[in-house]
């Protein structure tokens, strides 16, 4: 939100008529946008849960539920593990270590390496 913040500031600079103003209140507004569906997970299509399995489900906010292919490999580090879902839409799902419980953290960090389903057999929160 603060880049389109920072790119509405220099559209006002650069364009100072009704018109720059109407695109920087643009910029603003899809920055407001971008961070309510994405950061804050305030859309109906925001993930609200992970099932681990032989494939990885996602429940969206909306009570949805489907099957995600992923790409190639997740990143996973001790802080963070990052889910690049390719099928049935693009997105990549980021969870953190402090969105989980520790045990709950580990489950997704191990399902993630190795892709086990007996590694991690139960419902994680979003």
């Amino acid at each position: 939100m603060a880049l389109h913040a920072a790119a509405a500031l220099c559209m006002l600079l650069v364009v100072p008529s009704i018109a720059g103003a109407a695109l920087a209140l643009l910029f603003a507004a899809l920055g407001l946008a971008a961070g309510w569906a994405r950061g804050l997970l305030g859309s109906a299509k925001s993930p609200r849960a992970l099932e681990l399995s032989e494939e990885l489900t996602i429940e969206l906010k909306d009570g949805t539920r489907f099957p995600a292919a992923l790409s190639a490999r997740p990143h996973v580090s001790r802080y963070m593990v990052t889910l690049p879902v390719v099928q049935p839409v693009r997105r990549t799902l980021l969870v953190s270590r402090d969105m989980l419980t520790a045990q709950e953290f580990r489950r997704l960090r191990l399902w993630a390496l190795w892709g086990r389903a007996s590694v991690a057999h139960k419902q994680l929160p979003a």
